[in-house]
């Protein structure tokens, strides 16, 4: 498999930021919840595309869309203390290590 699984990851990423961004559309009728979700998912499902197709920058995007999760996310998971945050804080903070540890060593 290309990349390790590292383009899988990333895939399974974009599903659940993409998906996540929709539920909290449908649920709450939250325009940013769908427009970041979306984004994001975009970010890691390019990412992932490139990770497969052995083009540059894969990983990159990757782990650009951590950090893009992580830097809205995780202090709205420190102020808020909520299931949502928090769970994005995890995702994000997985992405942050996977990517950027597949980077480093490439490197």
């Amino acid at each position: 498999m290309a990349g390790n699984g590292l383009d899988t990851t990333s895939f399974i990423l974009a599903a659940l930021t993409a998906s996540g961004g929709i539920i909290g559309f449908a649920r709450t009728g939250s325009v940013p919840s769908v427009a970041a979700g979306c984004a994001v998912g975009l970010l890691y499902g390019l990412g992932g595309s490139r990770i497969r197709n052995r083009q540059p920058y894969g990983l990159e995007l990757s782990l650009l869309a951590s950090v893009v999760l992580g830097g809205s996310a995780i202090p709205r998971a420190i102020r808020l203390q909520k299931p949502v945050p928090i769970m994005l804080s995890l995702i994000a903070t997985f992405g942050l290590v996977t990517f950027g540890r597949a980077l480093y060593q490439r490197t």
